[in-house]
């Protein structure tokens, strides 16, 4: 019975008086962000609707939106409320636009034109027809067709199908003649997020104090003034069409921070974490703004020098391994309370910096974290050491032959010797991945099985010294 309804009211609708609204209609307004250039936009207005159909023009939305997620909800009387028919407009108004849509129409050109006795000038005025605008203009004259434009445009009006700005042209029926809540819901483009922190890390670099910023931007074509502002962190699976158009993005024009620092609310929100700032906030268009998310101070860290070996070490004769190899230098620590943290971290760059001797800070590292959950470790590469370092030779090599159908045996030693030009002792770490079945016959340090094909030693080099590490492994594989 309603379909019939509504294909009866169908042409009635799309000829009905247009009824606009704008962000001056605005009552409330709400944005979640989530990491993958998308974003859900709750828009509530208060417009006056005649009773009956009508057209309602819901100006200001997104130039990305996503026509196919709008729903146009009536929170005053939904009673005889329904929506048939809803068009997106992204054709803008431009003086280029303006022209190539009066193609075939009539224009007026007015030039002016030099007076007889050489005082001043007068406007003159001549009825052209447009021609074609493809590489430049084409006009036709009563008496002539010229291919530019002697003067200015004077066009009798704008055309219905062009917007000054990003439009969705809603066909409604309305039950009642007074002024209504409507909330318009929507999927977006153009608008994105992501978590920047800054870590200082203290003199004796077992503690840092950790801040973290969201970093927001506005490319989707429209603003969003005094919004509350969510964030999704987490992967939210979204089905891929395959074919993909839309509005080109804009380049970033501008950025700016609030002025107070602002508090972010954290809750769990299905397999994903909901972030709400405590306050509303103002996107402007082609803006970055960034609002705090934490602060902790005196968190422990742990400094590991490590030294990364590789597998195929042990299935060769190699001899000398590399002059000099890097040691690389990780900083990890606890996202837990105990810690003074336990919040989920969205994932993002942490940089890291340690003031120097005169108390300026100084930039140590970054590296990119991915969401971590709470009571999770966070392990950041901040480099390679430059202090120590570390010359690897394979000193001995034997192939055994074949142990049944498939498993070769191979047995390797080798030699690693650390180096450390520091004035205090360091203990470096070597993580060995060693291939199919492996057994260590005999090493200098002791060794620890960090998983089915990994080995760990742990050297202590002392200060401005070396330690060497011996070891010999037989692998069948």
């Amino acid at each position: 019975m309603r379909s019939a309804l509504l294909l009866a009211a169908l042409p009635a609708l799309l000829t009905a008086q247009e009824t606009p609204t704008t962000l001056k209609d605005q009552k409330a307004l709400a944005v979640t962000i989530y990491n993958d250039n998308l974003a859900l936009v709750k828009d509530t207005r208060e417009v006056r609707l005649p009773k009956g159909e009508t057209r309602l023009a819901f100006q200001e939305v997104s130039a990305q939106i996503r026509p196919e997620t709008a729903l146009l909800r009536n929170l005053t009387h939904a009673k005889d409320f329904w929506v048939v028919e809803q068009n997106f407009d992204f054709d803008l108004l431009t003086p280029q636009k303006l022209l190539e849509k009066y193609v075939g129409e009539k224009v007026t050109i007015v030039r002016s034109v030099p007076n007889a006795d050489g005082a001043g000038a007068k406007e003159l005025r001549e009825e052209a027809t447009v021609l074609a605008t493809n590489n430049g203009t084409v006009l036709q004259f009563a008496d002539r067709i010229e291919t530019s434009i002697p003067g200015r445009i004077v066009y009798p009006r704008v055309p219905g199908n062009l917007r000054a700005r990003p439009t969705l042209v809603i066909s409604l029926n309305s039950g009642i003649d007074k002024a209504q809540q409507l909330e318009l819901s929507y999927l977006t483009g153009g608008l994105s997020w992501r978590a920047d922190y800054v870590a200082n890390l203290s003199s004796d670099e077992k503690t840092l104090d950790l801040s973290g910023w969201v970093t927001l931007t506005n490319q989707s074509g429209a603003a969003y003034p005094n919004a509350k502002l969510q964030l999704v962190a987490g992967d939210v699976n979204r089905a891929r069409s395959p074919i993909r158009g839309g509005v080109a993005e804009l380049s970033m024009m501008a950025k700016a921070r609030d002025a107070a620092a602002p508090k972010m609310a954290e809750e769990s929100l299905f397999e994903y974490h909901l972030y709400t700032l405590d306050r509303p906030t103002s996107l402007a268009v082609n803006q970055t703004k960034q609002v705090a998310l934490l602060s902790a101070s005196a968190v422990p860290v742990h400094k590991e020098y490590l030294l990364q070996g590789q597998n195929h070490y042990y299935s060769g004769s190699y001899g000398d391994l590399g002059e000099k190899q890097k040691v690389g230098v990780f900083v990890e620590f606890d996202n837990k309370e105990s810690s003074h943290l336990g919040m989920p971290l969205p994932k993002g760059i942490i940089r890291v910096y340690k003031r120097d001797s005169e108390g300026r800070a100084q930039f140590v590292g970054e590296d990119n974290v991915d969401h971590t959950p709470k009571n999770e470790v966070v392990r950041m590469k901040l480099g390679d050491a430059f202090d120590v370092t570390a010359k690897r030779k394979q000193t001995d090599f034997k192939s055994l032959g074949r142990q049944g159908k498939f498993a070769y045996i191979y047995e390797s030693a080798f030699e690693v010797e650390l180096k450390n030009a520091k004035k205090e002792p360091v203990t470096v770490s070597l993580l060995e991945p060693m291939p199919g079945d492996w057994e260590v016959l005999q090493s200098s340090q002791p060794h620890t099985k960090e998983a089915s094909g990994t080995a760990r030693f742990k050297v202590t080099v002392p200060a401005e010294g070396s330690a060497t590490l011996t070891y010999r492994v037989r692998v069948k594989w």
